[in-house]
């Protein structure tokens, strides 16, 4: 039971992360239609802005600003000059250019700082609080929850009870009609891209140091698990894209204490296969939404 209960704990720290690397990836899709899968390259060199910043001023804080900010600007920047170019006649275009951009943004990552992993610090404390000889939560995980939770509840503020919400949910589903009562769709487009950018940011931010540490590559596996979280909710939800995280981040848990880690991105894949035979869009899509 006390094993149990650890996995749980330690399943739903790791479920919060991929949840707020799920949402990254549902803005740009309910913003543009497009599954961005340099998300995760474009984390890392957040990251990397941060790690700079942290070594040069020893403080860990002004590098977490850095990283949002920069991710912020790093997303203005890839639809400005990159995406808004892209024919989207045909999906499968801006895939393409979204695959161009992990090579291209690793291989400067790589020439700057080179290809070994660096050690990050965190804010806080990783080692578990006991209750009743039962490894729990460490600072770190508490540090982990209300970072994710003020960036979900800021998103549910956000497109439910503000203009510029609205607006970029008007603009997703209905271009044209956008276009017509005056909404300009390019700059509701380009604050998808920006918001997304700096989710994912805050993401990589909170899993590089439970990882393996900083590296170029850093992100790959964990966007696989961010998108098969994001699928598995339904990739027009934010709610779903949370409580998709979360069942992964249980699953992995759970598989790796219990059967053996090398097993659980296995586990992963038989999830996405179960749900999208069973549920295509995804446990928590809307076909309406998807008509409108």
């Amino acid at each position: 039971m006390n094993e149990f209960i650890y996995l749980t704990f330690d399943g739903l720290s790791r479920g919060a992360v991929y949840s707020a690397f799920a949402l990254a990836l549902v803005l740009i899709w309910r913003a543009a239609r497009i599954v961005n899968f340099s998300q995760g390259a474009m984390a890392v060199a957040a990251v990397y802005a941060a790690y700079s910043v942290t070594s040069a001023t020893g403080s860990y804080w002004l590098g977490f600003v850095v990283a949002i900010a920069f991710g912020l600007v790093l997303g203005v920047t890839v639809e400005r000059v990159v995406m808004r170019f892209v024919d989207h006649s045909s999906p499968l275009n801006g895939v393409v250019v979204a695959l161009g951009l992990v090579l291209v943004i690793q291989g400067v990552l790589g020439i700057l700082y080179g290809n070994e992993f660096r050690p990050v610090q965190t804010p806080f404390s990783r080692d578990a609080f006991e209750v009743g000889g039962v490894a729990l939560l460490s600072r770190y995980d508490l540090f982990v929850f209300a970072a994710v939770g003020v960036v979900v509840g800021a998103l549910t503020l956000l497109f439910t009870r503000t203009a510029v919400g609205l607006r970029m949910r008007a603009a997703a589903f209905a271009p044209d009609v956008s276009r017509l009562l005056g909404v300009s769709v390019g700059g509701m487009l380009t604050l998808g891209w920006a918001l997304a950018a700096a989710v994912g940011s805050l993401a990589g931010m909170l899993v590089v140091p439970t990882e393996l540490g900083l590296h170029p590559t850093a992100m790959d596996v964990v966007f696989i698990s961010a998108f098969t979280a994001a699928v598995v909710g339904g990739l027009d939800s934010p709610i779903g894209a949370v409580v998709g995280g979360l069942v992964v981040g249980l699953l992995l848990s759970y598989v790796s204490g219990y059967v053996e880690p090398t097993v659980a991105p296995m586990a992963v894949l038989l999830l996405l296969v179960v749900v999208l035979l069973g549920k295509p869009g995804g446990l928590f899509s809307s076909s309406k939404a998807r008509v409108a």
